[in-house]
């Protein structure tokens, strides 16, 4: 019999939708054939959101330990212990406070092996950083926690996956970020990733340029010429099928993405502008390139609708199934 895998969540902002949304995530119960979920938060907010959600179908119990979660019902492991009030919409050291506590608790129990992946429900960047926390996303945490060794955003619905080679750094930085090295390393990360975590046996992969048309064979940018196309010929050399660079605007438009299993985009809006206009809330944000699974649903706090009832559960609930996929797949390849 196949063991029950379990799956922690964290909170996120409790002032933004994150727990509003994994409330509709987890209300329907046959979650529970596939794994155990474990939740590190509160049960005093879930309640008030499971109002907020108007559903009677989200029932839980407090856990006072991963190693004792019950398999039969989802789990609460109390990360706050003060009584906190909640604010929907509002942004304040609290949310922080108690998303970084959440996110602290779960983390620590991914690396050590009692969850088999984490799926992190929305924070907000800027608001964080009252509390400490040092790090320009949850990207960039779980990639401190697995020790700096390179990690890659990849963002996928049913049509595609596309990959970031560089992620929440300002515009104007990215040019001297990227190099034929580091660009080489995103594509291995991509391929490797496709294999491992997705069951793509032979990948192809379509590189994005950096400037206007791909850089219009030199008039509109040179960084095609002098850095991107050496790393794809690289990778061509390693027996990848690798091809590009291509614009960004034509490959959207035209459809064309559909024909790629990967596409690595060389910053953060030249992907996610064409991924989110097909696929918002429908998405998911998964971190390849580390020792564990951590997926997250593809928006963020959205404080303008928190506490309202209308957010939409979706992203997050193809968090959980892309999560449960790629442990699967991953123990798949280890053991083939």
């Amino acid at each position: 019999m196949e063991k029950k895998m379990k799956i922690g969540f964290t909170l996120g902002d409790i002032n933004g939708v994150g727990p509003e949304v994994l409330v509709k995530a987890l209300s329907d119960h046959r979650i529970l054939q596939y794994c155990t979920p474990v939740i590190y938060g509160s049960n005093k907010i879930l309640a008030y959101y499971k109002k907020v959600a108007g559903t009677e179908h989200f029932k839980y119990a407090s856990c006072d330990a991963i190693e004792n979660a019950n398999p039969k019902i989802i789990n609460v492991i109390n990360t706050i212990h003060e009584d906190i009030e909640l604010t929907p919409g509002i942004e304040n050291e609290t949310g922080a406070r108690c998303a970084f506590d959440s996110l602290e608790a779960a983390a620590n129990d991914l690396i050590a092996g009692k969850v088999d992946a984490v799926v992190t429900a929305p924070i907000n960047k800027h608001n964080m950083q009252r509390v400490g926390f040092q790090f320009n996303g949850h990207t960039e945490y779980f990639d401190y926690k697995a020790g700096n060794n390179g990690n890659l955003m990849m963002l996928m619905n049913d049509q595609m996956r596309i990959a970031l080679a560089t992620h929440h750094v300002p515009l104007k930085d990215v040019p001297g970020i990227l190099s034929e090295e580091f660009i080489l390393k995103k594509i291995d990360l991509l391929h490797r990733s496709l294999v491992e975590d997705f069951a793509v046996m032979r990948p192809v992969i379509a590189v994005l340029g950096l400037n206007p048309h791909a850089g219009d064979n030199g008039l509109l940018g040179s960084d095609e010429a002098e850095v991107i196309i050496p790393a794809i010929q690289k990778a061509q050399d390693k027996k990848m099928l690798v091809v590009g660079p291509l614009a960004a605007d034509g490959l959207f438009g035209s459809g064309n993405y559909k024909q790629y299993d990967g596409i690595l985009a060389m910053y953060h809006d030249q992907g996610l502008v064409g991924f989110k206009a097909l696929s918002f809330n429908s998405g998911t944000n998964f971190t390849a390139g580390l020792p564990f699974v951590r997926t997250s649903p593809d928006h963020g706090t959205a404080y303008d609708i928190a506490g309202k009832g209308i957010a939409d559960g979706g992203s997050m609930l193809q968090a959980l199934y892309t999560a449960i996929d790629v442990i699967r797949n991953r123990e798949r390849y280890h053991t083939e």
